[in-house]
């Protein structure tokens, strides 16, 4: 869910900056392809080089097990937001002087290695545990994640705006533009709620007992190509 919230307003917050790169305005759109060309570069690297080098340090056939690679995805979706709300308290603060839109890439960044290492590991988690039978089932709960997630992003922002509407005064979101709002603040929720995510998929992920042994390469292989 935060990750989809920091795409959501980044966007938004890009519209608020300088885009200028040198004499080309640049659409605060274009920034996703920070993310997306960092995943491209990533997944490479990470297949070439870091799962050799870890496997050889930890014994395991990925070179971390899947649950640890998700945990690295909510680590750095969570970074992304203490990140993005740095930023537009900065932003903020010096409205006259506006900021270049490239602030916004570490956040845009983090939002890669968090879908590069959650998404590809729940993924992969889900093809070598999941029973024959149910390995598109359990695809299907993948998508149907993401799903959810955007319906748990409304009603987040939803329930913000009820909670710091006082009056004729509009919530942190709802203001006509950025500038009248609180997205800083809302930020700082939204890294909250990414922390009580990782504590309690922490406890959850210690009790998980794999059903097939992550140190075994040969048999990784073999489940992957089921």
């Amino acid at each position: 869910m935060p990750d989809i919230i920091v795409f959501t307003f980044t966007v938004q917050q890009g519209g608020m900056t300088d885009t200028r790169l040198g004499g080309i305005h640049v659409s605060p759109a274009t920034l996703f392809i920070i993310p997306t060309a960092f995943q491209m570069a990533m997944l490479a690297v990470y297949d070439r080089f870091l799962v050799p080098f870890l496997r050889r340090r930890t014994g395991l056939a990925g070179g971390v097990t899947h649950l640890q690679r998700v945990g690295v995805g909510f680590v750095s979706v969570t970074l992304s937001s203490v990140i993005a709300a740095i930023v537009e308290k900065k932003r903020k603060e010096d409205l006259e002087k506006k900021m270049s839109l490239f602030w916004l890439a570490p956040q845009f960044l983090l939002l890669g290695v968090s879908d590069v290492t959650s998404f590809t590991g729940l993924l992969e988690f889900f093809n070598s545990e999941a029973p024959r039978g149910m390995k598109s089932i359990a695809t299907a709960l993948f998508w149907c994640d993401l799903g959810l997630a955007s319906l748990m992003a409304t009603f987040l922002v939803e329930v913000v705006n009820v909670a710091t509407r006082r009056g004729s005064r509009a919530g942190w979101l709802e203001g006509a533009s950025l500038d009248d709002g609180r997205l800083d603040l809302f930020y700082w929720v939204v890294a909250a709620v990414g922390t009580l995510g990782f504590v309690n998929y922490v406890y959850w992920a210690k009790k998980y007992s794999y059903q097939h042994d992550p140190r075994n390469v040969e048999q990784s292989g073999k489940e992957i190509n089921k």
